[in-house]
């Protein structure tokens, strides 16, 4: 698979079926064409209603897999991913979204108390029935026992979404994350 190397970033979004609100937030003036994002000179799409109908259902998913992270409630994120995904986190294989969410990270927001992702950015390119994305952020993860220190981090992941048949889900999402540096 060719990742193209001006989307280096991250991924998070959410249900097609479910997603009208987080599908009209992508529409918002505030999320669409934001600098750096979609429309690129070659795509498949001329820039217009199908170009942006697209754009906005890759970001609508996208958001709605971000959003089931910060409630702790990934129960409908299945529905995001195709069967046959492909999940890399960390330098890792994770394999499946199925395998990934059974014995990783379902299991891991047992002993959270809070997830919270902030400086979100997102650019995507949708190029036919594929969509680049990539997105930056930080996020911040609390424990329930409050003996443990909060975890804060820069994260990145890029993805890979395809269109199946009127339907956008991701095909390959990678992410990684490394503790804040000190300031030079």
């Amino acid at each position: 698979m060719m990742f193209r190397s001006a989307l280096a970033g991250s991924a998070v979004a959410a249900l097609l079926a479910t997603s009208g609100q987080a599908q009209a937030q992508s529409q918002a003036p505030a999320h669409s064409h934001a600098p750096g994002s979609a429309h690129t000179p070659g795509s498949a799409h001329a820039p217009g209603d199908a170009q942006s109908a697209d754009e906005a259902q890759v970001r609508a998913v996208v958001t709605a897999y971000k959003d089931a992270i910060e409630r702790m409630d990934v129960s409908q994120t299945p529905a995001l991913f195709w069967t046959d995904s492909e999940i890399f986190e960390n330098g890792g294989v994770e394999g499946s979204f199925a395998y990934y969410l059974e014995h990783h990270l379902g299991s891991e927001f047992a002993d959270l108390a809070g997830f919270d992702f902030r400086n979100h950015e997102m650019k995507v390119e949708v190029d036919g029935d594929t969509a680049f994305v990539s997105e930056t952020y930080t996020f911040h993860i609390t424990f329930k026992d409050g003996a443990r220190a909060p975890i804060e981090r820069r994260g990145a992941a890029t993805s890979v979404l395809r269109k199946r048949g009127d339907e956008w889900r991701f095909d390959v999402y990678h992410s990684s994350a490394r503790p804040f540096r000190p300031a030079a």
